[in-house]
Protein backbone atom coordinates (compact mmCIF):
# COMPACT_ATOMS: atom_id res chain seq x y z
CA UNK A 1 0.00 0.00 0.00
CA UNK A 2 2.84 2.32 0.95
CA UNK A 3 4.65 1.54 -2.30
CA UNK A 4 1.50 2.30 -4.31
CA UNK A 5 1.08 5.62 -2.50
CA UNK A 6 4.68 6.69 -3.13
CA UNK A 7 4.36 5.75 -6.79
CA UNK A 8 1.22 7.84 -7.09
CA UNK A 9 2.93 10.83 -5.45
CA UNK A 10 5.91 10.50 -7.79
CA UNK A 11 3.65 10.46 -10.81
CA UNK A 12 1.82 13.57 -9.57
CA UNK A 13 5.06 15.43 -8.98
CA UNK A 14 6.30 14.41 -12.40
CA UNK A 15 3.07 15.61 -13.94
CA UNK A 16 3.43 19.08 -12.44
CA UNK A 17 7.21 19.40 -12.77
CA UNK A 18 8.05 22.39 -14.96
CA UNK A 19 9.89 21.48 -18.16
CA UNK A 20 12.89 23.49 -19.30
CA UNK A 21 14.08 23.26 -22.92
CA UNK A 22 16.61 25.09 -25.04
CA UNK A 23 15.10 28.09 -26.87
CA UNK A 24 14.50 27.22 -30.50
CA UNK A 25 16.68 29.21 -32.92
CA UNK A 26 14.75 31.74 -34.96
CA UNK A 27 14.24 30.55 -38.51
CA UNK A 28 16.38 32.39 -41.03
CA UNK A 29 14.49 34.61 -43.49
CA UNK A 30 13.98 33.18 -46.97
CA UNK A 31 15.30 35.68 -49.52
CA UNK A 32 15.17 35.43 -53.31
CA UNK A 33 17.52 37.17 -55.75
CA UNK A 34 16.48 38.34 -59.22
CA UNK A 35 17.21 41.09 -61.71
CA UNK A 36 18.12 42.16 -65.23
CA UNK A 37 20.57 44.96 -65.91
CA UNK A 38 21.25 46.92 -69.08
CA UNK A 39 21.46 50.53 -70.21
CA UNK A 40 19.86 50.65 -73.66
CA UNK A 41 19.54 53.53 -76.09
CA UNK A 42 16.36 54.01 -78.09
CA UNK A 43 18.30 56.34 -80.40
CA UNK A 44 20.49 53.49 -81.65
CA UNK A 45 19.35 51.08 -84.38
CA UNK A 46 20.96 48.21 -82.47
CA UNK A 47 18.98 45.63 -80.53
CA UNK A 48 20.04 43.38 -77.67
CA UNK A 49 19.44 39.63 -77.64
CA UNK A 50 19.02 37.21 -74.75
CA UNK A 51 22.55 35.82 -74.94
CA UNK A 52 23.98 39.28 -74.21
CA UNK A 53 22.74 39.02 -70.61
CA UNK A 54 24.91 36.00 -69.73
CA UNK A 55 22.12 34.98 -67.34
CA UNK A 56 23.11 33.10 -64.18
CA UNK A 57 20.70 30.89 -62.29
CA UNK A 58 20.68 29.33 -58.85
CA UNK A 59 24.05 29.14 -57.11
CA UNK A 60 25.77 30.68 -60.15
CA UNK A 61 24.23 33.99 -59.12
CA UNK A 62 26.56 34.20 -56.11
CA UNK A 63 29.58 34.52 -58.41
CA UNK A 64 28.39 37.98 -59.47
CA UNK A 65 28.67 39.34 -55.92
CA UNK A 66 31.89 38.98 -53.88
CA UNK A 67 30.06 39.85 -50.66
CA UNK A 68 27.82 36.81 -51.17
CA UNK A 69 30.58 34.19 -51.28
CA UNK A 70 30.23 31.07 -49.16
CA UNK A 71 32.40 32.40 -46.34
CA UNK A 72 30.73 35.79 -46.08
CA UNK A 73 28.76 36.88 -43.07
CA UNK A 74 25.93 37.89 -45.38
CA UNK A 75 25.40 34.33 -46.63
CA UNK A 76 24.87 33.20 -43.03
CA UNK A 77 22.10 35.71 -42.37
CA UNK A 78 19.41 34.13 -44.55
CA UNK A 79 18.33 31.15 -46.57
CA UNK A 80 19.16 32.52 -49.99
CA UNK A 81 17.19 31.37 -52.99
CA UNK A 82 18.72 32.90 -56.14
CA UNK A 83 16.47 32.82 -59.19
CA UNK A 84 18.04 34.54 -62.21
CA UNK A 85 20.33 37.53 -62.64
CA UNK A 86 21.38 38.78 -66.07
CA UNK A 87 23.75 41.65 -66.89
CA UNK A 88 24.40 42.89 -70.41
CA UNK A 89 26.80 45.42 -71.83
CA UNK A 90 24.91 48.62 -72.61
CA UNK A 91 23.43 48.55 -76.09
CA UNK A 92 20.29 48.96 -78.12
CA UNK A 93 16.77 48.17 -77.00
CA UNK A 94 16.22 44.60 -75.84
CA UNK A 95 14.11 42.53 -78.21
CA UNK A 96 10.67 41.69 -76.85
CA UNK A 97 11.41 37.99 -77.32
CA UNK A 98 14.59 38.21 -75.22
CA UNK A 99 12.85 40.15 -72.46
CA UNK A 100 9.87 37.81 -72.26
CA UNK A 101 12.12 34.76 -72.22
CA UNK A 102 14.28 36.07 -69.37
CA UNK A 103 11.27 37.22 -67.35
CA UNK A 104 9.52 33.88 -67.86
CA UNK A 105 12.58 31.99 -66.64
CA UNK A 106 12.84 34.26 -63.60
CA UNK A 107 9.18 33.83 -62.66
CA UNK A 108 9.32 30.04 -63.05
CA UNK A 109 12.32 29.86 -60.72
CA UNK A 110 10.60 32.12 -58.20
CA UNK A 111 7.49 29.92 -58.27
CA UNK A 112 9.64 26.86 -57.69
CA UNK A 113 11.30 28.04 -54.49
CA UNK A 114 8.68 30.21 -52.73
CA UNK A 115 7.41 31.40 -50.36
CA UNK A 116 9.74 34.29 -49.55
CA UNK A 117 10.20 36.76 -46.74
CA UNK A 118 12.27 39.03 -48.94
CA UNK A 119 13.59 39.53 -52.46
CA UNK A 120 16.64 41.44 -53.64
CA UNK A 121 15.85 43.05 -57.01
CA UNK A 122 19.17 43.95 -58.63
CA UNK A 123 18.61 46.04 -61.75
CA UNK A 124 20.26 48.84 -63.69
CA UNK A 125 17.08 50.82 -64.32
CA UNK A 126 17.61 51.97 -67.91
CA UNK A 127 16.49 48.90 -69.84
CA UNK A 128 14.50 49.68 -72.96
CA UNK A 129 12.45 46.92 -74.57
CA UNK A 130 10.98 47.02 -78.06
CA UNK A 131 7.26 47.79 -77.79
CA UNK A 132 7.21 48.05 -73.98
CA UNK A 133 7.27 51.14 -71.79
CA UNK A 134 8.95 51.03 -68.37
CA UNK A 135 10.33 47.45 -68.48
CA UNK A 136 11.61 47.47 -64.88
CA UNK A 137 8.18 48.59 -63.70
CA UNK A 138 6.58 45.80 -65.71
CA UNK A 139 9.09 43.26 -64.37
CA UNK A 140 8.55 44.06 -60.71
CA UNK A 141 4.75 43.96 -61.09
CA UNK A 142 5.04 40.48 -62.58
CA UNK A 143 7.36 39.44 -59.77
CA UNK A 144 4.80 40.69 -57.24
CA UNK A 145 2.17 38.47 -58.87
CA UNK A 146 4.36 35.48 -57.96
CA UNK A 147 5.84 36.42 -54.57
CA UNK A 148 2.86 38.35 -53.25
CA UNK A 149 2.52 41.79 -51.70
CA UNK A 150 3.81 40.84 -48.26
CA UNK A 151 7.31 39.92 -49.47
CA UNK A 152 9.81 42.69 -48.70
CA UNK A 153 11.59 43.79 -51.89
CA UNK A 154 14.85 45.75 -51.81
CA UNK A 155 15.98 47.26 -55.11
CA UNK A 156 19.53 48.29 -56.05
CA UNK A 157 20.15 50.44 -59.11
CA UNK A 158 22.61 52.45 -61.16
CA UNK A 159 22.24 56.20 -60.65
CA UNK A 160 21.69 56.43 -64.42
CA UNK A 161 18.56 54.31 -64.05
CA UNK A 162 14.99 55.59 -64.01
CA UNK A 163 12.47 55.28 -61.19
CA UNK A 164 8.88 55.30 -62.39
CA UNK A 165 5.98 55.64 -59.97
CA UNK A 166 5.13 51.99 -60.68
CA UNK A 167 8.62 50.82 -59.75
CA UNK A 168 8.58 53.01 -56.64
CA UNK A 169 5.25 51.62 -55.47
CA UNK A 170 6.07 47.95 -55.96
CA UNK A 171 9.45 48.04 -54.25
CA UNK A 172 9.86 48.62 -50.51
CA UNK A 173 13.51 49.57 -50.02
CA UNK A 174 15.46 51.23 -52.82
CA UNK A 175 18.93 52.65 -53.30
CA UNK A 176 21.38 53.54 -56.07
CA UNK A 177 25.04 54.29 -56.69
CA UNK A 178 26.47 57.52 -55.29
CA UNK A 179 29.50 57.74 -57.55
CA UNK A 180 30.01 58.25 -61.28
CA UNK A 181 32.16 56.51 -62.44
CA UNK A 182 30.57 53.74 -60.39
CA UNK A 183 33.36 52.81 -58.03
CA UNK A 184 30.76 52.11 -55.33
CA UNK A 185 28.69 49.65 -57.38
CA UNK A 186 29.30 46.59 -55.20
CA UNK A 187 29.07 48.67 -52.03
CA UNK A 188 25.62 49.83 -53.14
CA UNK A 189 24.40 46.33 -53.87
CA UNK A 190 25.60 45.20 -50.47
CA UNK A 191 23.78 48.12 -48.84
CA UNK A 192 20.54 47.09 -50.52
CA UNK A 193 20.95 43.56 -49.19
CA UNK A 194 21.96 44.72 -45.71
CA UNK A 195 18.92 47.00 -45.49
CA UNK A 196 16.69 44.10 -46.48
CA UNK A 197 18.19 41.68 -43.96
CA UNK A 198 18.08 44.30 -41.19
CA UNK A 199 14.36 45.03 -41.70
CA UNK A 200 13.57 41.32 -41.70
CA UNK A 201 15.69 40.54 -38.64
CA UNK A 202 14.25 43.43 -36.64
CA UNK A 203 10.69 42.62 -37.66
CA UNK A 204 10.18 46.22 -38.81
CA UNK A 205 9.43 45.10 -42.36
CA UNK A 206 8.22 47.62 -44.91
CA UNK A 207 9.08 51.27 -44.35
CA UNK A 208 6.25 53.46 -43.17
CA UNK A 209 7.05 56.11 -45.78
CA UNK A 210 8.53 56.33 -49.27
CA UNK A 211 9.03 59.82 -50.67
CA UNK A 212 9.40 60.21 -54.45
CA UNK A 213 10.25 63.46 -56.23
CA UNK A 214 10.62 63.64 -60.01
CA UNK A 215 13.02 66.37 -61.15
CA UNK A 216 12.56 67.62 -64.75
CA UNK A 217 16.25 67.47 -65.63
CA UNK A 218 17.75 65.11 -68.20
CA UNK A 219 21.52 65.18 -68.59
CA UNK A 220 24.19 62.80 -69.86
CA UNK A 221 26.41 61.12 -67.30
CA UNK A 222 29.38 63.01 -68.71
CA UNK A 223 27.84 66.21 -67.31
CA UNK A 224 26.95 64.76 -63.92
CA UNK A 225 30.13 62.97 -62.89
CA UNK A 226 30.73 63.04 -59.15
CA UNK A 227 34.41 63.74 -59.86
CA UNK A 228 33.56 67.40 -60.39
CA UNK A 229 31.16 70.06 -59.16
CA UNK A 230 28.28 70.42 -58.76
CA UNK A 231 27.55 66.67 -58.66
CA UNK A 232 30.48 66.12 -56.31
CA UNK A 233 28.91 68.22 -53.55
CA UNK A 234 25.31 67.21 -54.28
CA UNK A 235 26.09 63.51 -54.02
CA UNK A 236 28.35 63.98 -51.01
CA UNK A 237 25.18 64.93 -49.10
CA UNK A 238 23.35 61.66 -49.87
CA UNK A 239 25.18 59.34 -47.47
CA UNK A 240 24.82 61.66 -44.43
CA UNK A 241 21.16 62.15 -45.30
CA UNK A 242 20.62 58.39 -45.22
CA UNK A 243 22.17 58.12 -41.74
CA UNK A 244 19.57 60.31 -40.04
CA UNK A 245 17.27 58.86 -37.42
CA UNK A 246 14.03 57.63 -38.93
CA UNK A 247 15.56 57.16 -42.41
CA UNK A 248 16.54 53.84 -43.96
CA UNK A 249 18.08 55.12 -47.18
CA UNK A 250 18.32 58.16 -49.43
CA UNK A 251 19.00 57.99 -53.15
CA UNK A 252 19.31 60.33 -56.11
CA UNK A 253 19.08 59.26 -59.75
CA UNK A 254 20.40 61.32 -62.65
CA UNK A 255 18.29 59.23 -65.03
CA UNK A 256 19.17 57.95 -68.50
CA UNK A 257 19.32 60.53 -71.26
CA UNK A 258 19.40 58.29 -74.34
CA UNK A 259 15.99 56.70 -74.08
CA UNK A 260 12.72 58.37 -74.94
CA UNK A 261 10.15 57.44 -72.27
CA UNK A 262 8.12 59.47 -69.74
CA UNK A 263 10.19 57.98 -66.89
CA UNK A 264 13.47 59.39 -68.18
CA UNK A 265 14.44 62.20 -65.80
CA UNK A 266 16.16 62.71 -62.46
CA UNK A 267 14.49 61.41 -59.29
CA UNK A 268 15.04 61.54 -55.52
CA UNK A 269 13.69 58.85 -53.22
CA UNK A 270 13.96 58.57 -49.45
CA UNK A 271 12.58 55.70 -47.37
CA UNK A 272 12.07 55.48 -43.63
CA UNK A 273 9.70 55.45 -40.66
CA UNK A 274 9.70 59.15 -39.73
CA UNK A 275 7.40 61.06 -42.07
CA UNK A 276 8.90 64.49 -41.42
CA UNK A 277 12.48 63.28 -41.78
CA UNK A 278 11.70 61.34 -44.96
CA UNK A 279 9.83 64.12 -46.76
CA UNK A 280 12.03 67.03 -45.70
CA UNK A 281 15.20 65.14 -46.63
CA UNK A 282 13.83 64.23 -50.06
CA UNK A 283 12.81 67.83 -50.71
CA UNK A 284 16.20 69.16 -49.63
CA UNK A 285 18.07 66.76 -51.93
CA UNK A 286 15.74 67.47 -54.86
CA UNK A 287 16.12 71.23 -54.42
CA UNK A 288 19.91 70.93 -54.38
CA UNK A 289 19.83 69.05 -57.70
CA UNK A 290 17.42 71.49 -59.36
CA UNK A 291 19.20 74.59 -58.11
CA UNK A 292 22.50 73.33 -59.52
CA UNK A 293 21.09 72.41 -62.94
CA UNK A 294 22.81 75.24 -64.83
CA UNK A 295 26.15 74.41 -63.29
CA UNK A 296 26.43 70.88 -64.66
CA UNK A 297 29.22 70.75 -67.23
CA UNK A 298 31.20 68.16 -69.11
CA UNK A 299 33.73 66.27 -67.02
CA UNK A 300 36.48 67.11 -69.53
CA UNK A 301 37.19 69.76 -72.17
CA UNK A 302 35.09 69.11 -75.28
CA UNK A 303 35.64 69.63 -79.00
CA UNK A 304 34.61 68.30 -82.36
CA UNK A 305 36.81 65.53 -83.71
CA UNK A 306 39.00 67.75 -85.93
CA UNK A 307 39.73 70.09 -83.03
CA UNK A 308 40.41 67.15 -80.71
CA UNK A 309 42.85 65.54 -83.15
CA UNK A 310 44.58 68.85 -83.85
CA UNK A 311 45.13 69.35 -80.13
CA UNK A 312 46.32 65.79 -79.59
CA UNK A 313 48.77 65.89 -82.49
CA UNK A 314 50.25 69.19 -81.28
CA UNK A 315 50.49 68.10 -77.65
CA UNK A 316 53.69 66.97 -75.95
CA UNK A 317 51.65 65.16 -73.27
CA UNK A 318 51.48 61.42 -73.88
CA UNK A 319 49.28 59.47 -73.82
CA UNK A 320 46.70 61.97 -74.95
CA UNK A 321 43.26 60.39 -74.63
CA UNK A 322 40.33 61.25 -76.87
CA UNK A 323 36.86 60.02 -75.93
CA UNK A 324 34.92 59.03 -79.06
CA UNK A 325 31.72 59.64 -77.10
CA UNK A 326 28.84 59.43 -79.57
CA UNK A 327 29.04 55.67 -80.09
CA UNK A 328 30.12 54.76 -76.56
CA UNK A 329 29.21 51.07 -75.94
CA UNK A 330 29.34 51.63 -72.17
CA UNK A 331 26.36 54.00 -72.47
CA UNK A 332 24.25 52.18 -75.04
CA UNK A 333 25.90 52.93 -78.38
CA UNK A 334 25.93 50.29 -81.11
CA UNK A 335 29.73 50.36 -80.94
CA UNK A 336 30.21 49.96 -84.69
CA UNK A 337 29.94 53.54 -85.98
CA UNK A 338 32.95 54.06 -88.26
CA UNK A 339 32.81 57.84 -88.61
CA UNK A 340 35.66 58.60 -86.20
CA UNK A 341 38.13 55.97 -87.43
CA UNK A 342 37.35 57.00 -91.03
CA UNK A 343 38.28 60.61 -90.23
CA UNK A 344 41.43 59.54 -88.36
CA UNK A 345 42.76 57.50 -91.28
CA UNK A 346 42.29 60.48 -93.61
CA UNK A 347 44.77 62.52 -91.60
CA UNK A 348 48.31 62.72 -93.09
CA UNK A 349 49.88 62.56 -89.61
CA UNK A 350 48.87 58.89 -89.35
CA UNK A 351 49.40 57.62 -92.89
CA UNK A 352 53.08 56.71 -92.52
CA UNK A 353 54.31 53.96 -90.23
CA UNK A 354 56.61 56.37 -88.39
CA UNK A 355 53.88 58.98 -87.89
CA UNK A 356 52.23 59.88 -84.60
CA UNK A 357 51.31 56.62 -82.86
CA UNK A 358 47.58 56.20 -82.24
CA UNK A 359 45.59 53.33 -80.75
CA UNK A 360 41.93 53.10 -81.71
CA UNK A 361 39.60 51.02 -79.51
CA UNK A 362 37.60 49.65 -81.13
CA UNK A 363 35.40 48.56 -84.04
CA UNK A 364 33.55 45.24 -84.46
CA UNK A 365 34.17 43.35 -87.70
CA UNK A 366 33.64 39.58 -87.52
CA UNK A 367 34.53 39.00 -91.18
CA UNK A 368 37.74 40.97 -90.87
CA UNK A 369 38.62 39.11 -87.65
CA UNK A 370 38.17 35.78 -89.45
CA UNK A 371 40.49 36.88 -92.25
CA UNK A 372 43.04 38.23 -89.75
CA UNK A 373 43.09 34.93 -87.89
CA UNK A 374 43.65 33.12 -91.17
CA UNK A 375 46.46 35.51 -92.13
CA UNK A 376 48.10 35.21 -88.70
CA UNK A 377 50.28 37.69 -86.85
CA UNK A 378 52.52 39.45 -89.36
CA UNK A 379 50.14 38.71 -92.21
CA UNK A 380 48.71 41.34 -94.53
CA UNK A 381 45.01 42.08 -94.62
CA UNK A 382 42.57 44.04 -96.77
CA UNK A 383 39.03 43.87 -95.37
CA UNK A 384 36.16 45.99 -94.06
CA UNK A 385 34.75 46.38 -90.56
CA UNK A 386 32.02 48.26 -88.75
CA UNK A 387 28.77 49.97 -89.77
CA UNK A 388 26.89 46.69 -89.92
CA UNK A 389 24.40 47.92 -87.32
CA UNK A 390 24.71 51.71 -87.43
CA UNK A 391 25.71 53.03 -90.85
CA UNK A 392 23.91 56.37 -90.53
CA UNK A 393 27.12 58.42 -90.31
CA UNK A 394 29.69 56.47 -92.34
CA UNK A 395 29.91 53.20 -94.29
CA UNK A 396 32.08 50.21 -93.32
CA UNK A 397 35.75 51.12 -93.02
CA UNK A 398 38.30 49.43 -95.27
CA UNK A 399 41.45 48.52 -93.38
CA UNK A 400 44.55 47.69 -95.40
CA UNK A 401 47.44 46.81 -93.12
CA UNK A 402 49.33 44.26 -91.05
CA UNK A 403 47.96 41.98 -88.34
CA UNK A 404 50.02 42.62 -85.21
CA UNK A 405 48.05 40.70 -82.57
CA UNK A 406 45.34 38.07 -82.16
CA UNK A 407 43.64 37.21 -78.87
CA UNK A 408 40.89 34.66 -78.24
CA UNK A 409 38.62 34.12 -75.26
CA UNK A 410 37.36 37.55 -74.19
CA UNK A 411 33.89 37.28 -72.62
CA UNK A 412 32.54 40.12 -74.75
CA UNK A 413 34.69 40.40 -77.87
CA UNK A 414 35.35 36.63 -78.17
CA UNK A 415 38.22 37.32 -80.56
CA UNK A 416 40.25 40.53 -80.87
CA UNK A 417 42.81 41.45 -83.50
CA UNK A 418 45.02 44.48 -84.03
CA UNK A 419 45.51 45.82 -87.56
CA UNK A 420 48.32 48.34 -88.08
CA UNK A 421 47.41 50.90 -90.75
CA UNK A 422 50.13 53.52 -91.13
CA UNK A 423 50.87 54.58 -87.54
CA UNK A 424 47.39 53.63 -86.29
CA UNK A 425 46.76 50.40 -84.38
CA UNK A 426 43.09 49.57 -84.90
CA UNK A 427 41.53 47.05 -82.53
CA UNK A 428 38.89 44.99 -84.36
CA UNK A 429 36.63 42.61 -82.47
CA UNK A 430 34.35 39.74 -83.37
CA UNK A 431 31.70 41.27 -81.09
CA UNK A 432 31.67 44.79 -79.68
CA UNK A 433 33.58 45.45 -76.53
CA UNK A 434 34.36 48.51 -74.38
CA UNK A 435 38.02 49.11 -73.53
CA UNK A 436 38.49 50.59 -70.08
CA UNK A 437 41.39 48.74 -68.45
CA UNK A 438 45.10 48.82 -69.22
CA UNK A 439 45.13 45.01 -69.50
CA UNK A 440 42.60 45.27 -72.36
CA UNK A 441 45.43 46.81 -74.39
CA UNK A 442 48.58 45.16 -73.05
CA UNK A 443 47.34 41.64 -73.71
CA UNK A 444 47.17 42.69 -77.36
CA UNK A 445 50.80 43.79 -77.28
CA UNK A 446 49.81 47.45 -77.18
CA UNK A 447 51.38 49.94 -74.79
CA UNK A 448 48.89 52.76 -74.24
CA UNK A 449 51.21 54.58 -71.82
CA UNK A 450 53.81 54.92 -74.61
CA UNK A 451 51.36 55.82 -77.38
CA UNK A 452 51.09 59.43 -78.50
CA UNK A 453 47.30 59.24 -78.75
CA UNK A 454 44.66 56.77 -77.54
CA UNK A 455 41.13 57.06 -78.93
CA UNK A 456 38.53 55.11 -76.99
CA UNK A 457 34.81 54.67 -77.58
CA UNK A 458 33.80 55.92 -74.16
CA UNK A 459 32.39 58.99 -72.41
CA UNK A 460 34.05 59.86 -69.12
CA UNK A 461 37.21 57.83 -68.67
CA UNK A 462 36.93 54.84 -66.38
CA UNK A 463 39.34 54.96 -63.40
CA UNK A 464 42.28 53.07 -64.97
CA UNK A 465 42.21 55.14 -68.15
CA UNK A 466 41.69 58.33 -66.17
CA UNK A 467 44.74 57.61 -64.06
CA UNK A 468 46.76 56.74 -67.16
CA UNK A 469 46.03 59.88 -69.15
CA UNK A 470 48.54 62.70 -69.56
CA UNK A 471 45.81 64.81 -71.14
CA UNK A 472 42.24 64.19 -72.23
CA UNK A 473 39.51 65.66 -74.37
CA UNK A 474 35.95 64.50 -74.92
CA UNK A 475 35.08 64.60 -78.60
CA UNK A 476 31.44 65.28 -79.44
CA UNK A 477 31.07 62.66 -82.16
CA UNK A 478 27.81 61.34 -83.67
CA UNK A 479 26.09 58.13 -82.62
CA UNK A 480 23.28 56.57 -80.62
CA UNK A 481 24.45 58.23 -77.40
CA UNK A 482 25.15 61.68 -78.80
CA UNK A 483 26.23 64.02 -76.02
CA UNK A 484 24.40 66.87 -77.74
CA UNK A 485 20.89 65.98 -76.55
CA UNK A 486 19.35 68.73 -78.62
CA UNK A 487 20.23 66.73 -81.75
CA UNK A 488 18.08 63.81 -80.52
CA UNK A 489 14.47 63.45 -81.60
CA UNK A 490 12.64 63.12 -78.28
CA UNK A 491 8.91 62.47 -78.58
CA UNK A 492 7.81 60.79 -75.33
CA UNK A 493 9.71 62.37 -72.45
CA UNK A 494 7.71 64.74 -70.24
CA UNK A 495 8.12 68.38 -71.17
CA UNK A 496 9.17 70.91 -70.14
CA UNK A 497 12.56 69.34 -69.42
CA UNK A 498 15.83 71.06 -68.67
CA UNK A 499 18.08 71.68 -70.62
CA UNK A 500 15.86 71.13 -73.65
CA UNK A 501 13.56 73.82 -72.27
CA UNK A 502 16.08 76.21 -70.80
CA UNK A 503 13.65 78.89 -69.62
CA UNK A 504 11.10 76.59 -67.97
CA UNK A 505 9.52 77.61 -64.69
CA UNK A 506 10.60 76.12 -61.38
CA UNK A 507 8.80 72.80 -60.85
CA UNK A 508 6.91 71.67 -57.75
CA UNK A 509 9.48 69.66 -55.83
CA UNK A 510 7.25 68.73 -52.94
CA UNK A 511 7.66 65.13 -51.81
CA UNK A 512 5.03 62.69 -53.04
CA UNK A 513 4.35 59.80 -50.66
CA UNK A 514 4.25 56.51 -52.52
CA UNK A 515 1.65 53.96 -51.34
CA UNK A 516 3.03 50.85 -49.69
CA UNK A 517 3.57 47.86 -51.95
CA UNK A 518 0.94 45.90 -50.00
CA UNK A 519 -1.79 48.51 -50.47
CA UNK A 520 -4.67 47.70 -52.78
Amino acid sequence: MKTTFLLAVSLCVAAFRPTFSEPQPKALPRIAIAGLGIESSTFSPATTSEEAFHARQGKQVYTAYPFMNADSGMRAKATWLPALVGKSLPGGAVTREAYESLVKQTLELLKKNGPYDGLWFDIHGAMSVVGLEDPEGDFIVRIREVVGKKTLISTSMDLHGNVSWRLAQNTDLITCYRMAPHEDAMQTKRRAVANLVSRLESGKGKPAYKAWIPIPVLLPGEKTSTRIEPAKTIYAAVAPASMQKGIIDAAMWVGYAWADEPRNHAVVMVTGDDKQAVTSTAEKLAASFWNARKGFAFVAPTANLKEALDKAVASDKHPFFISDSGDNPTAGGAGDVTWTITEILKRPEFQKENGKSLIYASIPGPELVEKAVAAGVGGKIDAVAGAKVDSRFAPPIRLVGTVTAIHHGDINAETEVVVKVGSVSVIVTKKRKPYHKEADFTRLGLEPRKSDIVVVKIGYLEPELYNMRADWILSLTPGGVDQNLERLDYKHIKRPMFPLDKDMKDPDLKAQLVPSSDSK
